[in-house]
């Protein structure tokens, strides 16, 4: 049996009702890092780096020496390129955008250390932009429950998400299955006697 998208909003609703970005941000351009940051890592390891790193403001990003923020995003993985990554970024943003981060995702995706998800991920929750923004966790729990193809890139996914849940629900929608996969459909040891689709979901263990 299919899950209907009628159905997986309802039981989403139901089991996350109040979902929102697990990245500690209070600022515009925070935001924008802490997602470049959490790449190939957890939002826990980002939160931990950028309490330090955040200490800084833009300006002072753009200045610090690549060896400093390498030593303050150290514990997480691939900083070497990251840290270049941030420094640009801060140094773009204040000489193209007096700081602010804008609301143009062709202008997002051209900063280093951004795609579509990124874009997707600050589009969404600085401007209420509706968006899907398909992380691995989306990706896994888009096609464990049938809402993708096994055989679906992750453009396919966005795509087909996109297609099957209203454009009012996508932003929404994003942070739940975030949610979901991060805590009960994971990737290894998936909580499926807990899950409310676990009686017609096609990859449940039980």
């Amino acid at each position: 049996m299919k899950i209907s998208s009628e159905e997986v909003i309802e039981k989403l609703d139901e089991l996350i009702p109040n979902p929102k970005c697990e990245l500690n941000y209070t600022k515009d351009y925070e935001l924008l890092m802490a997602t470049i940051l959490s790449a190939q890592t957890t939002d826990k390891r980002v939160n931990m780096v950028t309490e330090e790193l955040f200490k800084y403001n833009l300006k002072e990003i753009a200045s610090l020496d690549l060896k400093t923020l390498e030593d303050i995003i150290r514990p997480m993985g691939t900083y070497t390129r990251k840290a270049m990554y941030l420094k640009e970024v801060a140094t773009r943003l204040l000489k193209e955008k007096e700081g602010i981060v804008p609301n143009d995702r062709e202008y997002l995706e051209s900063l280093p250390g951004v795609g579509r998800k990124v874009a997707n991920v600050v589009i969404s929750n600085l401007f209420d932009t509706p968006a899907i923004a398909v992380d691995t966790h989306v990706f896994r729990v888009s096609k464990r429950l049938g809402l993708a193809k096994d055989s679906d890139d992750v453009l396919k996914v966005e795509k087909s998400l996109m297609k099957k849940f209203p454009k009012d629900k996508w932003s929404r929608l994003h942070h739940q299955l975030v949610l979901f996969g991060r805590y009960t459909c994971k990737s290894k040891n998936p909580d499926c006697i807990n899950c409310p689709f676990n009686n017609k979901c096609k990859s449940k263990i039980i």
